[in-house]
């Protein structure tokens, strides 16, 4: 039976025993999801989705290293990789999530109804997120050093931070267009054959995941040594659940269906009793 063991004699790095079954089910569940969800990317080319795709590779190293820190937990180096592959798949899903807004908006050609330019959301949100994984980083390589660690835990909290302001903002931006588009729609009827409003959903859906996710761990960094660092079962409820279901909801509302339209191209979105089906009609010419 694996007990808690002592790094180099001097510090324990886990406070419980990890919990190998758990491990094991999570790493099996994030392998399948992040499979389909790369099969499903190739096939539809949707090729801004590959940050959604690393989150997942992201997720399933994390607790492969889980695993292995259940035969050693006074081992470093799993102890260091799980913490950071676990603490940086949100940056990456969250990446994807803003073009796919910007993806929303110019499928059915609201650019004046968004508080920002689809462009320059895409650029200032993904921004926004390079600077999260970039803090987050930083303070997860200092974790490696006892000495310094209460340094890269302050680290963490300030990226973590920044990035829940990130996510406010971004939840304002969607919802602020949801509801001027939605007034525009039910005054002219407009984009009634493309499926906006189940792809804002979504990213509502999704991005409230995240958030709640974000907010349990820089509770977690800030608190230190406490309940929630040294109990493993609220590492799976708001982390690890969570974003389990933001990679679902993500396939099952999979934004292919977002094609803007143009003066040659009509993009008809059908809603069947088996999915969604996207076709494209070409306009007929008179001479």
């Amino acid at each position: 039976m694996p007990t808690l063991e002592m790094y180099q004699g001097q510090v324990y790095l886990w406070h419980y025993v990890p919990s190998l079954p758990a491990a094991i089910a999570f790493t099996a569940l994030f392998s399948l999801v992040t499979t389909v969800h790369t099969w499903k990317m190739i096939k539809l080319r949707m090729w801004f989705c590959v940050p959604f795709v690393i989150g997942g590779v992201f997720e399933v190293i994390g607790y492969i290293a889980r695993v292995a820190s259940y035969y050693s937990t006074g081992a470093l180096g799993p102890y260091l990789i799980q913490a950071i592959f676990l603490v940086l798949p949100p940056v990456f899903f969250a990446a994807s999530l803003y073009m796919v807004y910007s993806r929303v908006v110019r499928a059915v050609h609201g650019e004046t109804f968004s508080l920002l330019p689809p462009r320059w959301a895409s650029v200032i949100f993904v921004s926004g997120d390079l600077l999260c994984l970039n803090i987050q980083g930083g303070g997860s390589g200092m974790l490696s050093h006892p000495g310094q660690a209460h340094i890269g835990d302050d680290i963490i909290v300030a990226g973590l931070g920044i990035q829940i302001l990130v996510f406010v903002a971004f939840m304002a931006c969607c919802v602020s267009f949801n509801i001027r588009f939605r007034a525009h729609v039910v005054e002219t009827g407009a984009a009634r054959d493309i499926p906006w409003q189940a792809c804002l959903n979504m990213l509502y859906a999704t991005s409230l995941a995240i958030l709640v996710r974000n907010i349990y761990r820089m509770v977690e960094f800030i608190m230190g040594h406490g309940y929630l660092f040294d109990n493993e079962w609220p590492t799976y409820a708001f982390d690890g659940a969570l974003m389990l279901l933001v990679m679902i909801g993500f396939f099952i509302w999979y934004p292919s269906q977002l094609t803007p339209r143009d003066s040659t191209t009509d993009s008809m979105i059908e809603l069947t009793s088996e999915g969604v089906v996207s076709a494209e009609h070409r306009r007929s010419v008179k001479p």
